[in-house]
């Protein structure tokens, strides 16, 4: 490279990633630094980020003083040059990598964690290394896609690049956040790698599209008028509905509004649209040597959201509508709002108690169900056994 400075140099990114890769006592840098042919130092971090500490390499400078310590190293104006101009043919191996595409897999199935670590870091090449990254999605199959291909297919209209981040591919397939989405055509990104949380805290927009998480408040969809028109309708039928529920969990959530974004589910849990998602407070909580005292202000309040179109939200409303009392609406609430929490990535804060509620409603069901006949009744006092018929009808009520 020759311009203000001349740097002399081999770099290479090596075939497999070491299993130290991200060990706290590990040497940051695999950069040998030469001056004018003169070996120098083994190590120099001050020559790379930390996130591309596994390209390897040889450096050589005629313009450095060969008596250079690496106290004078951190304040060179020459060294910083270098780094800038390294990190940038470094970037530009990577994506000439991108060319073979067999390669690249080999690469980005070894390396994408540093490259992921790079948006969160590296704000000035932030945009490059975006353009790198690949995500499965709804529509990709067992194939990644990059930002590009998916702007590339997006509907016409369509404002964001949607996207949902959780535990594995097969969770974030089957959740509730996005089934309208998918319902509607549109393809979601699934980013299922704890150090996508991080990522995407940073990348906020890519090409003038931004970046929409599905399992956070305010998701738009971009519905037609009619649409808006029917939803408003239903918020205003609901609304005793909302308030019950809100009444009988009471702080668990923050409100308990009409949503849109399911189908087949009766309800989720969103966050607020600057807190943790359900998957990052799961990753926190994981962290042995977490901070409490950060934990408390970042879990941020839920939202439930409930779906006016399931049966089982029709049916509480009907009867609200005939008791405003029921006992039984305060069983179904708090199930409801358990197996959200399950479904929306949370963890239940009281499985006895959510366990006991199981029984509970199992048991009624059962009993409201079960018809024995007199002449084939236990003469001993033990529990019956309900007929495969009695339990399959108690199935179809649950349907």
């Amino acid at each position: 490279m020759e311009g203000n400075l001349e740097i002399k140099g081999i770099l290479f990114v090596p075939k497999r990633a070491p299993f130290d890769l991200f060990e706290a006592k590990k040497k940051k840098s695999n950069i040998k630094l030469y001056v004018r042919r003169v070996f120098i130092m083994d190590d120099c971090e001050e020559l790379i980020p930390e996130y591309l500490s596994f390209v390897r390499g040889v450096i050589d400078s005629d313009d450095l003083p060969l008596n250079i310590s690496r106290e004078t190293l951190q304040q060179n104006k020459i060294l910083k040059a270098i780094k800038k101009a390294v990190t940038k043919k470094c970037i530009e191996m990577v994506l000439s990598i991108m060319e073979n595409n067999e390669d690249f897999k080999k690469f980005y199935e070894q390396f994408s964690k540093n490259l992921k670590l790079g948006i969160h870091e590296d704000a000035t090449n932030r945009t490059k290394l975006a353009e790198i990254l690949r995500f499965h999605s709804s529509k990709s199959g067992e194939e990644m896609v990059s930002f590009k291909q998916y702007i590339e297919r997006m509907k016409e209209g369509q404002k964001f690049i949607y996207y949902i981040t959780g535990e594995s591919r097969s969770h974030v397939a089957t959740s509730p956040f996005i089934e309208k989405l998918k319902n509607k055509g549109i393809e979601v990104l699934y980013l299922v790698d704890p150090i996508d949380e991080y990522c995407i805290q940073q990348l906020k927009d890519f090409e003038g599209k931004t970046l929409k998480c599905c399992s956070k408040e305010g998701l738009e969809l971009e519905d037609t008028e009619e649409d808006k028109k029917k939803l408003e309708e239903l918020k205003t039928a609901y609304e005793p509905v909302c308030k019950k529920i809100k009444e009988i969990l009471d702080s668990k959530v923050e409100k308990v509004i009409v949503g849109d974004r399911m189908e087949d589910s009766p309800c989720v849990l969103v966050t607020s649209e600057f807190g943790w998602t359900a998957n990052m407070e799961r990753i926190m909580k994981a962290q042995a040597l977490r901070d409490n005292s950060m934990t408390s202000y970042m879990v941020s309040k839920k939202t439930m959201e409930i779906n006016p179109k399931h049966g089982i939200v029709r049916e509480i409303k009907n009867l609200l509508d005939k008791d405003q009392n029921s006992s039984t609406i305060k069983d179904i609430v708090w199930l409801l709002y358990d197996t959200s929490l399950l479904n929306s990535g949370f963890s239940i804060e009281d499985p006895n108690t959510f366990a006991k509620r199981m029984h509970k409603m199992l048991l009624f069901g059962l009993q409201d169900d079960t018809s024995i006949p007199s002449d084939t009744a236990p003469t001993t006092n033990t529990t019956s056994i309900p007929s495969e018929k009695a339990s399959n009808s108690f199935l179809d009520q649950c349907d």
